[in-house]
């Protein structure tokens, strides 16, 4: 019973920091990069493409209440992406008055993306989510994906953080099983 008073003690301080750091006013900052979450799919060559992000039509179904800012810094595949976008990236993070910054990604490279940002930003908390399908095939997993990132995101101390499958990963911990379709940790810690 001690163990659990003392953890419910931890969690109702983080609350209160948190809100207190935080504000009403708070906004979260998302940066659309492309990946799985936004792809497109055409019925007539069975080619999936990108045309517009789906992340407002995201927030709407999930009835977000809380105040985002979003920016489309580019729509590729994450097998693309090269370290002069992951460079991109970097410097709009780091030049976002938000200090919470969710950054939509493609499953594939998402944890060198984290790397590089956790190379250069130590003071704001970011997390990377994703979809392993795309939204517009109407059983895609970004609409809870995104979910966990915008609740993690309130919550985490300042780092880089990964949100796939209702959890939350260090950066440097955080591997995409390609066998099981699911984001695990490399090690116990």
């Amino acid at each position: 019973m001690d163990r659990l008073l003392k953890h419910v003690d931890v969690l109702l301080k983080v609350t209160f920091i948190n809100r207190k750091v935080m504000g009403e006013d708070m906004t979260i900052k998302i940066f659309v990069t492309g990946g799985t979450f936004d792809k497109e799919y055409n019925e007539l060559t069975g080619e999936l493409y990108f045309k517009d992000t789906h992340l407002s039509e995201l927030l709407a179904l999930g009835r977000c209440t809380l105040k985002v800012d979003i920016t489309t810094l580019m729509m590729i595949d994450s097998l693309d992406m090269t370290e002069e976008h992951r460079e991109i990236i970097a410097e709009s993070c780091i030049k976002a008055k938000e200090n919470r910054i969710i950054i939509t990604h493609g499953t594939d490279t998402m944890v060198d993306t984290a790397r590089a940002l956790a190379e250069k930003i130590k003071d704001k908390t970011i997390v990377l989510t994703g979809a392993m399908i795309p939204y517009k095939f109407g059983s895609s997993d970004g609409l809870f994906n995104l979910g966990s990132a915008l609740s993690f995101v309130q919550i985490l101390p300042s780092g880089v953080y990964i949100a796939m499958n209702g959890r939350y990963f260090n950066w440097d911990n955080c591997r995409k099983n390609k066998k099981t379709g699911r984001f695990e940790k490399v090690r116990e810690d």
